[in-house]
């Protein structure tokens, strides 16, 4: 049995991954912003605790984890979307973004960093907007390209510890993408099919258990940006 620790787990990827983890027979704290529905969701995932955190308030993150212990799988999955240009640019909601996906996951690590040890094994969740931006991707796409930095420098500083990122593109069956028009996406991938949520828990799950895989960024997409 593992300790997992899943931020950002009330919803979507973050809650399936919780779920699969649980049902395996790992013990799983989730978080999330609120703490009513972290609790909801912990009870339907078969989580053991489901714990408030807000990433876009990193000096709020410390206390908000004091009451986990030992953890072996770290999974940093919380997003925002953000949609922003350069033309009509919303500092606001930059800042708020930039200080959830970077400072927020650093702090994240930084104060579960005594209750790591050297065979834990952490995964960043960024996206393909920084490797294919769209209109009001600004913010996104950066922040997305940011993870990689942060994942090579964790993986350097916190040696042996590994830590890896994930890179969903569009996932079909995910509660934003799902029931929107998606046949030019899948038009435009390779294996003619988007990913689902399923697809990117396995390619977490690999990362968590492969003990030489470290400082990677894993594309899930299917080929898209091939095309």
């Amino acid at each position: 049995m593992s300790s997992v620790v899943v931020i950002g787990g009330t919803s979507g990827i973050g809650r399936e991954f919780a779920r699969h983890r649980a049902e395996g027979g790992d013990e799983v704290v989730l978080t999330g912003r609120d703490a009513g529905r972290a609790a909801t969701a912990a009870k339907e995932t078969g989580a053991s605790l489901g714990l408030a955190l807000d990433l876009s308030r990193p000096h709020e993150i410390a206390a908000a984890l004091a009451d986990v212990g030992r953890v072996d799988h770290l999974v940093l999955v919380g997003i925002s979307r953000d949609s922003n240009s350069v033309t009509e640019y919303d500092i606001d909601a930059a800042v708020r973004l930039v200080t959830l996906k970077l400072v927020g996951y650093t702090e994240v690590v930084h104060a579960l960093r005594p209750r790591l040890h050297d065979d834990s094994a952490i995964v960043l969740f960024g996206g393909q907007a920084k490797e294919r931006p769209y209109p009001g991707a600004t913010t996104v796409a950066t922040v997305n390209a940011g993870v990689t930095g942060l994942v090579r420098t964790l993986a350097t500083e916190l040696a042996p510890i590994r830590v890896n990122a994930v890179h969903p593109g569009v996932v079909g069956d995910s509660p934003f993408w799902s029931g929107k028009p998606l046949d030019a996406l899948i038009e435009r991938t390779p294996t003619g099919r988007l990913a689902t949520m399923r697809d990117v828990v396995d390619a977490v799950d690999f990362l968590l258990g492969n003990r030489s895989v470290n400082g990677v960024d894993l594309s899930i997409d299917g080929g898209w940006t091939l095309r």
